[in-house]
């Protein structure tokens, strides 16, 4: 049996490349510590935040802010939370239909929009996304005299109805960028080969691989709502509004109690924060899923 040589070009061909190693130089050092610079400045506020929220009133003052509580408490994370509590759940009541049903209505309208080519398809679109571009500042008056006029009572109900809307033009931009270079044309046509109409189309197979788009826009809307104040404060008050009016009222008394209003900053972020941890893994796929087409 004959043995046959390797060339040593052939063997390395053959050998698996070892990386470069990176050198560690100067200008790297200074972007990491550069980094580090940002991530303090950013993390200052939220350390005088969750600090603040743990002393008494006599530990409290301009001196004494960067210091640790001499006595931890709890007094005034409950004293928020007893003020906030109400407003807590409506918000929930608030944001939660908020996000489904604007998402919901976005999928359908992107489905449509980027697969039902009819004629004024794209004056339609237009006229959708004119809606981004329109500021809360603009409508507050005619919007709140449209409401007074149809005797609808200020409070979630109305503050739903008025997120779904204006949540409407950014979920039909997600979700139609998503269909249009995400779901395969082919998927389309097989379905309508089988004798699937339009919705069934939309409901058995659309909806089942749109999760990502629906973690955007479920996010995002549930932010909007969770944080707003602007249509709160003109759509609601503090008996029915939602927690940003509450922590209004708990911040802005004539005797503020800086340690439960610094509490309550917390109470009030806390949701967000989770829907960012929870789902933010997700959260620039999504995004990225209906940018780039395959």
């Amino acid at each position: 049996m004959t043995t046959v040589a390797t060339p040593p070009a052939a063997v390395e061909t053959l050998a698996p490349k070892r990386k470069p190693r990176q050198k560690t130089g100067p200008g790297s050092i200074f972007k990491y510590l550069l980094a580090l610079i940002f991530l303090i400045i950013v993390l200052m506020p939220m350390y005088v935040l969750i600090v603040t929220s743990f002393k008494s009133g006599a530990d409290i003052g301009v001196t004494s802010q960067w210091n640790l509580p001499e006595t931890w408490t709890l007094a005034s994370w409950e004293k928020a939370w007893n003020v906030l509590r109400p407003s807590f759940i409506r918000t929930f009541e608030l944001a939660v239909p908020v996000a489904i049903i604007s998402s919901l209505i976005g999928a359908a309208n992107g489905f449509v929009l980027s697969r039902w080519r009819f004629p004024g398809a794209d004056v339609v679109f237009t006229l959708i996304l004119f809606g981004m571009f329109i500021p809360y500042q603009a409508v507050m008056i005619p919007l709140r005299e449209i409401v007074t006029t149809l005797g609808i009572p200020p409070g979630i109900t109305t503050l739903v109805f008025v997120h779904c809307v204006y949540g409407i033009p950014i979920c039909t931009l997600i979700f139609r960028n998503y269909y249009a270079t995400t779901v395969p044309e082919e998927l389309i046509e097989a379905a309508r080969v089988d004798g699937a109409g339009l919705l069934r189309t939309f409901g058995r197979i659309i909806l089942p691989i749109s999760i990502p788009g629906f973690v955007v826009t479920i996010i995002w809307q549930f932010t909007s709502a969770w944080n707003d104040y602007l249509f709160a404060i003109f759509l609601s008050n503090t008996r029915n509004g939602p927690i940003t009016i509450a922590l209004n009222a708990l911040a802005g008394a004539q005797s503020p109690d800086y340690a439960a209003s610094m509490a309550g900053a917390l109470i009030t972020s806390l949701p967000t924060l989770l829907v960012y941890v929870l789902l933010g893994r997700w959260f620039i796929g999504g995004l990225m899923a209906g940018s780039v087409k395959s």
